[in-house]
């Protein structure tokens, strides 16, 4: 897909904290191979299903020839020097004793680095973290290490040959890095504590005694050995106190449960593990002292993080900085190049880079050293239920979560993990405490899945126990419980929408796969003499959106009716940037022919984001929002599962917008004026009646008009043919009045400018204030989601459910999958293909999450730098039933439903699936992931 831009006219600047921000696309070879040669292609659209042929980046992907950050050096970028410099860090792998320098000896004269950068010289010339990202970025002589894999210094090389020797010479090499005096283990409170408690009232219709929504989180009083000191329970104390006193009569009922419950404790044990994004870190950096500039080549899910951090890092350093060239381009997360530190790794190597580029880029091994992983959970649940009715009563849970030695997003994963520990099921009571320890392990961080993969797959493993026990269908016993629309979860939330897990189960229930198990386990066991049969079933729900989810769009629509869209979300691999373009057809007719991601200069839109909005009081906001260009947030990083949904809403608003207000009315004048099929000029036609047909527009029967025509009678009158929207949402999107053609209009969104075609008068021209000739209105009042909406946690959820067919090998102990099938509600689907690609790939990472995949978490872990994939086991083709997995997905409630974010709920059920699976054919219910052959064998024995 060609993008109209040129060497001379990629970049854009706006002005950040006194620093000129440039973002542009890739320039030069990369450049030219990216778009001049169209390896990215306009989307093949079938206009009779309404449905992509192929992704945008379809044939690149496949032939190999997609071009990622890691691919680029020095010599493909426009006006930087041609010299190409590399560097490496070195590691610290013992936290036990203290950092006592290096030995570089084994390099000799020749293979010495050009630089060497150590934590003396970060000090002195005022070189450190973002604050998000903590302290010491190299580890100083005579301290410890605060995690293992703790860098101590940067070798940085003026050319690729002796780089390349001295680092094959210094890697896995003992002795390079010094140890001294041993160090006493560092001790740190968590990153993050907290506790939800819930007592709802008669009913789940009736108001709640006590919830995170209606009342706050707990938060801990104190920390006391680096651990959390909860408030006394005080009937009528303080929020902290008050839901502690109904946490302490949830335990007191637990621990004297009445005749009639029955009460399971279980302690349930997860891995951490390696989210093996297959392109491992990397940033090309340079710094140009005489034009005091920075220039940047990233790997990142949020480009705007990286620029705020970036000037964050320098206003404290001693190199000055008047403009900083951002270039994101196109990479593979599943979580991991959201918030981490290794850009700004590479940014401190470029500025002792002695005016060269620096290209610093992880191998596999410094990657499993390094890269952020999936937190390693300890969890404790007590759930009670009625016998008699099989009702759940109260659910009281304990998740703590092995944060690592930098704080990442700890606490915000190990808060999600607990709010979504309910999965589907409603409980009339629960108390949650989440905490998020600090260790020397790797850093873990927003791995795919958030928490939720840890904790909704103990909870399906816990139900299906409860069903045993009390002698119930599992399905049946998880219907009796499913929340229904209307229901609260466990902050006192009602989910938005429709919930339809009912649905779901209800399917799972009549599948021949559930229910011909008992026949099929007697005639599979039977012909297969030394294999166990058995089948599993799991459903969970999972949120999709953080509750600051924002995001700016912009579309345009030229006299020849050409659509292009420019988009803040960043394309990692999930479709998004075909996803965005296949959105404009639901007003436009047919998809964009063009698409830009990860754009973050709008000048065309200028929007402020100050305060978090997370915390900000009503009041705060309620200032706040006086001004006209003032949001929440910015714009979000390709995280939390928020292109569907998310994204797809600034991009619609941004088409809705150019329809109501550009197509639309220059399709009624041409209807007024007669000149398609002779009709009246005072017939009455409504907008709501207004259908595209093949490429034509047509409403209340009138004459249907070609796209072509009313985009050229749009231009002709001067009607909005352009439009920017930023976007908000806190589990409910802001919105705001803006005047529009002299009328008053409320629209989803915040902020709002507006191009006009090429016919709009010269004074209407002059009026536009920015460089795409574009007006920016100022909206007339906005209506921003309350602040208390922060303690809702999560609203919108998306469900899969999965069966699960399996045979375990009384020899080996080694699980095999024979068959699966999932059951999808992801209401009106952009691309069917897209959400099958996420699917597939979903269950691959929950089969390995649930059967071999794992780390261990310290000294024998990847942080020593030796791991790799020869000892990390991902699962195979073979692995994952590929040729016997089916699926089917729920018709949307109706054609107004929005699509809904599913990237990581689809990894999730298939793991307490194949758990449960596994209790069906040998009778032992494992509660420690993976379920490794071993420990099969050890239970089999």
């Amino acid at each position: 897909m060609k993008v109209e831009l040129s060497r001379r006219s990629f970049l854009k600047a706006g002005m950040v904290a006194g620093v000129a921000v440039y973002v542009a696309p890739l320039g030069g070879k990369a450049f030219a191979a990216l778009f001049e040669e169209k390896i990215l292609t306009p989307v093949a659209w079938d206009p009779k299903n309404g449905q992509a042929r192929v992704r945008i980046d379809g044939l690149s992907k496949v032939t190999g020839a997609k071009v990622f950050a890691r691919d680029i050096r020095a010599k493909d970028m426009p006006h930087w020097p041609r010299q190409q410099a590399h560097a490496f860090i070195l590691r610290a792998t013992r936290a036990d004793l203290a950092y006592a320098g290096l030995d570089l000896s084994p390099l000799g004269e020749e293979l010495k680095p050009d630089r060497l950068v150590t934590a003396a010289d970060l000090e002195r010339d005022g070189v450190a973290f973002p604050g998000f990202y903590g302290a010491d970025m190299l580890l100083p002589e005579g301290k410890g290490a605060a995690y293992l894999g703790h860098a101590v210094a940067i070798l940085v090389y003026h050319d690729f040959a002796r780089y390349r020797f001295a680092k094959d010479k210094l890697q896995f090499r003992d002795g390079v890095v010094r140890y001294g005096a041993p160090v006493a283990p560092l001790e740190r409170d968590p990153w993050g504590s907290f506790r939800f408690v819930r007592v709802g009232g008669a009913t789940p219709a009736d108001d709640d005694k006590f919830s995170s929504l209606t009342n706050a989180p707990v938060f801990p009083s104190m920390m006391r050995k680096q651990r959390p000191v909860w408030p006394d329970g005080v009937e009528h104390g303080k929020l902290g106190e008050q839901g502690m006193f109904h946490a302490n009569r949830i335990k007191a009922e637990l621990d004297n449960p009445p005749a009639d419950w029955l009460v399971l404790e279980r302690n349930y044990k997860t891995q951490s593990s390696d989210t093996a994004a297959l392109e491992p870190d990397n940033a090309n950096c340079w710094y140009d002292a005489d034009k005091q500039a920075l220039h940047m080549v990233i790997a990142t899910q949020g480009p705007q993080e990286v620029i705020d951090s970036a000037i964050e890092m320098m206003r404290k350093a001693k190199f000055p900085v008047k403009q900083l060239f951002v270039h994101p381009c196109y990479t593979v997360g599943y979580g991991s190049k959201d918030h981490y530190n290794f850009p700004f790794y590479g940014l401190a190597a470029a500025l002792y880079g002695d005016g060269l580029p620096v290209r610093l880029a992880n191998d596999r091994y410094e990657q499993f050293q390094t890269a952020i992983k999936r937190h390693a959970f300890d969890m404790r649940y007590r759930i009670a239920v009625d016998r008699k009715t099989g009702m759940m009563q109260s659910f009281a849970g304990h998740f703590e979560g092995n944060g690592g030695g930098r704080s990442n997003f700890s606490p915000s994963v190990v808060m999600v993990a607990a709010t979504a520990a309910q999965s589907i099921y409603y409980f009339p009571k629960n108390d949650f405490a989440a905490v998020a320890v600090a260790s020397r392990a790797v850093d873990a961080g927003s791995a795919r899945g958030y928490g939720t993969l840890q904790s909704m797959a103990a909870t399906e493993m816990m139900v299906d126990e409860f069903a045993e026990q009390l002698k119930l269908d599992p399905i049946e016993f998880r219907l009796r419980n499913a929340l229904r629309s209307g229901m609260k979860n466990s902050q006192g939330a009602i989910p938005a929408g429709a919930i339809r897990v009912d649905e779901v189960l209800r399917k799972a229930q009549a599948h021949p796969l559930w229910s011909g198990r008992a026949d099929r386990k007697a005639a599979f066991e039977g012909a297969h003499p030394g294999k166990r049969y058995g089948v599993g079933f799991a459903c969970t729900q999972k949120d999709f959106g953080t509750g600051a989810e924002s995001s700016l769009a912009r579309i345009e629509i030229d006299a020849a009716g050409k659509i292009r869209v420019w988009h803040s979300g960043t394309e990692i691999g999930t479709g998004m940037s075909t996803s965005q373009a296949i959105a404009c057809a639901k007003w436009l007719h047919r998809p964009a022919d063009e698409i830009l991601t990860a754009v973050t200069e709008w000048d065309d839109l200028p929007v402020v984001a100050t305060g978090d909005p997370y915390i900000m009081s009503q009041a705060e906001q309620d200032k706040l929002s006086a001004n006209p260009r003032w949001s929440p947030t910015y714009c979000s990083p390709a995280s939390a599962t928020n292109s569907a949904y998310y994204y797809t809403h600034s991009t619609r608003e941004a088409a809705r917008v150019i329809f109501m207000h550009g197509l639309w009315p220059a399709a009624t004048a041409i209807w007024s004026q007669g000149v398609a099929g002779g009709q009246a000029a005072s017939l009455v036609v409504r907008v709501e009646d207004a259908r595209w047909v093949d490429g034509k527009l047509s409403a209340g029967g009138l004459e249907a008009l070609p796209y072509e025509t009313i985009v050229e009678k749009a231009h002709e009158l001067g009607l909005v043919t352009g439009a920017a929207v930023h976007v908000f949402n806190r589990w409910a999107w802001s919105e705001a009045d803006w005047e529009i053609g002299g009328a008053n209009v409320r629209l989803p969104v915040d902020g709002l400018s507006l191009r006009y075609g090429d016919g709009a008068g010269a004074a209407r021209k002059a009026q536009a204030k920015t460089p795409g000739g574009y007006h920016v209105l100022d909206r007339k009042k906005a209506y921003m989601p309350a602040t208390q909406r922060n303690g809702a946690m999560v609203t919108y959820y998306s469900c899969v459910g999965t069966l699960v067919e399996l045979a375990v090998h009384e020899g080996s102990g080694k699980v095999e999958l024979l068959s699966h099938h999932s059951i999808m509600e992801c209401g009106n689907m952009l691309s069917p293909q897209l959400v099958s690609s996420q699917l597939q790939g979903g269950l691959a990472m929950g089969i390995g999450h649930a059967l071999m995949e794992q780390l261990p978490l310290y000294e024998d872990g990847p942080g020593n730098g030796t791991w790799n994939f020869n000892r990390y086991h991902l699962p195979r083709a073979a692995d994952v039933a590929v040729w016997r997995q089916t699926a089917e997905v729920l018709p949307p409630v109706t054609e107004t439903d929005p699509p809904k974010g599913i990237a990581e709920v689809v990894m999730i059920p298939v793991v307490g699936a194949i758990v449960n699976g596994i209790a069906h054919a040998i009778g032992h219910r494992f509660t420690e992931l993976p379920v490794t052959p071993q420990r099969i064998q050890e239970v089999l024995a």
